[in-house]
C-alpha cells in the first residue's frame, strides 16, 4: 500500500492547513484501502470459464440458435404437396320436393382433387429452404465468433483498468518520496514553500484519476456482465494477466484462413446458392402445375350410379408479367448476393490489416517501453530524486521525470491490451475458435 500520507502538520500549522490536508488525505487512503481489501480476496476472473458461460447464456446468441432451428423445420413443409381437396354436395332436380330416387338427375356426390406440382418445383423449394438455413447456421457461428472476440476484449479493458489503478499507488509511493524530500528541504530552509505544495498538488491528481478508473472499473464490469449473460451487478473477480504469446501468421496466411473460415464469408455463399435456386424456381414456373380429380355420383333404385375422372392445368399466358418478371427479380437477387460476397470479402481484408499492421505496431512500441523508454525514465528519476536531495536539481525536474515514467507505464500496459484485442479481433475474423492462453497471476511472462 502506498504511502500517501500529507504533509505533516506540526511543521507547516496555520501556513499549509495541514489539517484540511491530512483529513483529506485519510478519506482517500481509506477508499484505496477498501478498494485493496476487496480486490486482494477477490477470486481470480478466468477468460476461458466468461467465455464458457457466454456461449451458455448471452441472449442474442440463443436468439441466433433458436433461428437456425426454427429454419430447420421449414424444410419439409415446402417439400411436401398441398393438401388434398375433398367436395361433397347434393343435386336435386325441381323446387318443390326432394326427388333423390326418383329422378335421374338427383344425385349425391362426392370428389376428392390433388394438385401436383411441375417435377422439380418441390425439390428447388426445399433447397431453398436448406441453404436459407444454412445462412442462418453460418451467421450463428459468426456471432459465437463475435462474442468471443467481445468477451475477450472486455476482459483485456478490466484487466488495463486494475492494472492502471495498481500502477498509480505504486506512483503515488514515488511522489510521497518527493513530498518527504521537499518537506526535509523547506524545513531546513533549502525549499520554498511551493515545492511541498507542487509535489503534494501531483499526488492528489494521481488519486483523482484513482478514482476516474475506478468509475470505469464498474462501467466495464456492468457490459462484460451482459455480454455474458448475466445480472449487470454481479460481482466479477481480478482479470489474470494474459500470456504474451508471439503472433506468427503472415498477412497471407490470413487471408487465406478468413477466405476458407469465416462464417460470414460462408453465409454470403450459402446465399448465392439460395439466390441460384430461386432463379431456378422462377423458370420452373413457366410449366404449369396439374391438379387430379376423382368424382363419384350417388343415385338410387334401377339408376347407375356415375363417376368421374378429371385433370385441371394452370395455363401461364401471362408470363411476360408474371413469370418474365419473376425470373428478372431472381437474377437481379442473385446478383445483388455475389456484390455482397464480394464486399464481405475486402471488408475482411481491410480488417486483417487494420488489426494487423495493430499487432506488428504494438510490439515494436511495447518492446520500445518495456527495454528502452521505462528504464531510462527510472533511472532518470532516481537520479533526478538523489539531485534534488542535494540541491542540484529543481522539483520540477524530478516531477516531470516521475510523471514520465508514470506515462511510459500506462503506455506500455495499453499498447500490450490493444494488441491483445487485435489478436482477438483476428480470431474472430479469420473464424478461430480457440481461446488465447492466459496464466495465473504471479507468473513471468515468456
Amino acid at each position: 500500500m502506498q504511502d500517501i500520507t500529507p504533509l505533516n502538520p506540526p511543521l507547516l500549522r496555520g501556513e499549509l492547513k495541514g489539517g484540511i490536508v491530512h483529513h483529506v488525505s485519510c478519506i482517500m487512503y481509506l477508499a484505496s484501502l477498501l478498494l485493496f481489501i476487496s480486490t486482494a480476496f477477490a477470486e481470480d476472473l478466468k477468460l476461458q470459464e466468461l467465455i464458457d458461460e457466454a456461449l451458455k447464456n448471452n441472449h442474442d446468441l440463443i436468439v441466433s440458435g433458436l433461428k437456425v432451428s426454427t429454419s430447420k423445420y421449414k424444410i419439409p413443409q415446402v417439400q411436401s404437396l398441398p393438401d388434398p381437396m375433398f367436395m361433397f354436395g347434393y343435386q336435386n332436380e325441381g323446387y318443390d320436393r326432394y326427388t333423390y330416387g326418383e329422378m335421374q338427375g338427383a344425385q349425391w356426390m362426392f370428389s376428392a382433387s390433388q394438385m401436383f406440382p411441375f417435377p422439380g418445383k418441390l425439390s428447388l423449394k426445399g433447397e431453398m429452404a436448406l441453404r436459407d438455413s444454412e445462412s442462418l447456421k453460418a451467421l450463428y457461428e459468426s456471432a459465437k465468433l463475435i462474442t468471443i472476440a467481445r468477451i475477450k476484449e472486455l476482459y483485456y479493458d478490466l484487466f488495463l483498468t486494475y492494472k492502471n489503478i495498481g500502477l498509480i499507488r505504486d506512483k503515488a509511493a514515488l511522489f510521497s518520496r518527493i513530498e518527504d524530500a521537499a518537506i526535509a528541504r523547506y524545513s531546513s530552509g533549502m525549499a520554498p514553500q511551493q515545492e511541498v505544495l507542487m509535489a503534494q498538488t501531483e499526488k492528489y491528481m494521481l488519486l483523482e484519476k484513482e478514482e476516474m478508473l475506478k468509475q470505469k472499473l464498474q462501467s466495464i464490469e456492468a457490459m462484460l456482465n451482459t455480454a455474458v449473460g448475466r445480472d449487470v451487478n454481479s460481482p466479477l473477480g481480478m482479470p489474470v494477466e494474459p500470456v504474451y504469446v508471439s503472433y506468427n501468421p503472415s498477412m497471407d496466411e490470413l487471408l487465406k484462413m478468413s477466405y476458407s473460415n469465416s462464417p460470414l464469408i460462408k453465409s454470403r455463399e450459402k446465399m448465392i446458392a439460395l439466390a441460384k435456386a430461386k432463379v431456378n424456381m422462377a423458370e420452373k414456373e413457366y410449366y404449369p402445375d396439374f391438379t387430379l380429380a376423382a368424382s363419384l355420383f350417388k343415385r338410387r333404385a334401377e339408376i347407375e350410379d356415375m363417376w368421374s375422372l378429371t385433370t385441371t392445368i394452370n395455363i401461364p399466358i401471362f408470363y411476360k408479367t408474371k413469370q418474365r418478371m419473376a425470373v428478372l427479380e431472381a437474377e437481379s437477387a442473385l446478383s445483388e448476393a455475389k456484390h455482397e460476397l464480394e464486399a464481405v470479402k475486402l471488408m475482411l481484408s481491410s480488417n486483417i490489416r487494420e488489426n494487423y499492421s495493430m499487432i506488428k505496431a504494438a510490439e515494436k512500441l511495447t518492446d520500445l517501453y518495456r527495454n528502452g523508454l521505462i528504464p531510462k525514465a527510472y533511472q532518470d528519476f532516481e537520479l533526478a530524486i538523489s539531485g534534488y536531495v542535494t540541491g542540484k536539481v529543481e522539483a520540477i525536474t524530478v516531477i516531470t521525470r516521475l510523471k514520465s515514467l508514470i506515462d511510459y507505464e500506462l503506455l506500455y500496459w495499453g499498447q500490450f491490451t490493444e494488441r491483445e484485442k487485435a489478436v482477438a479481433r483476428l480470431e474472430a475474423i479469420t473464424g478461430m475458435n480457440q481461446v488465447s492462453g492466459v496464466r495465473d497471476q504471479g507468473e513471468e511472462k515468456k
